[in-house]
């Protein structure tokens, strides 16, 4: 096998890029509530576009309203209205964290690794919600796709500029990328992460995450740090059929 490909049977993962919601944080249908909200307000059926809001999941969410609306003064319309009624549903309380997110990340804060957290929200919406969690200092770094220069997944540049702001990784193979979207894969992909695990805890299942290039499928994120101690170098538990395929590590 070669030593320099990703599928290194041993990895040492340095810095962490998790995804928020439906990865470290319960979605709970709220993305759907105020996706409908802004869409009635623009005179739209919302019913006709949840089929698309649900694949593009994890993308930037003006990006999406750009495809469905077609104008950019639409899209900034009906943006503008998400966020607010994303907005009053956290401050309604409706957000809270999966089980063992926090205790994850101070896990693998613990470890010496850096720990960044991405959204496709915008940064107001991003830091409401950080603020309702009580998880402003949790991670090492958090980032919307504006401070990327705008572009979300499923581009790499939020990976990227993670790896470029913490400098925490010596290359970016040493970078994990977790989400529950084949948008965050692709994105983890395309940045040369050396591990993309998916989790089934969000909006794609099993075969769209290894479709998009999951390494690792999870039950959820906290089974994260168990599997980076099995890549751990010096770590020999792993097979070697386990290495040389895509691997599938637990969950649905």
């Amino acid at each position: 096998m070669n030593q320099d490909t990703n599928q290194d049977m041993n990895q040492d993962i340095r810095l962490v890029v998790l995804d928020m919601a439906g990865t470290t944080v319960a979605d709970d249908g709220l993305v759907e509530e105020a996706f409908t909200a802004a869409a009635r307000h623009l005179g739209a059926e919302p019913d006709a576009m949840l089929d698309h809001v649900r694949a593009t999941m994890g993308e930037s969410k003006i990006s999406v309203f750009r495809q469905l609306f077609g104008t950019e003064s639409k899209a900034r319309e009906a943006n503008k209205v998400f966020e607010a009624a994303y907005a009053e549903l956290v401050d309604g309380g409706r957000v809270t964290a999966l089980p063992g997110a926090r205790e994850t990340v101070e896990l693998l804060k613990s470890q010496g690794r850096t720990v960044v957290l991405t959204t496709g929200f915008a940064r107001t919406t991003q830091d409401a919600i950080l603020a309702a969690l009580g998880w402003q200092d949790l991670a090492h770094l958090t980032l919307c796709p504006a401070d990327a220069g705008g572009r979300g997944r499923p581009y790499p540049d939020m990976v990227l500029t993670a790896f470029l702001r913490t400098g925490a990784a010596d290359a970016v193979g040493q970078m994990a990328v977790v989400g529950d979207t084949s948008y965050d894969m692709l994105s983890g992909v395309r940045a040369g992460a050396g591990v993309v695990a998916g989790v089934l805890t969000g909006a794609h299942r099993r075969d769209a995450l290894s479709g998009a290039g999951a390494t690792h499928v999870l039950a959820s994120v906290a089974e994260l740090p168990a599997l980076l101690a099995e890549l751990a170098p010096g770590n020999q538990t792993r097979s070697t059929m386990s290495a040389m395929e895509s691997t599938t590590f637990v969950g649905r």
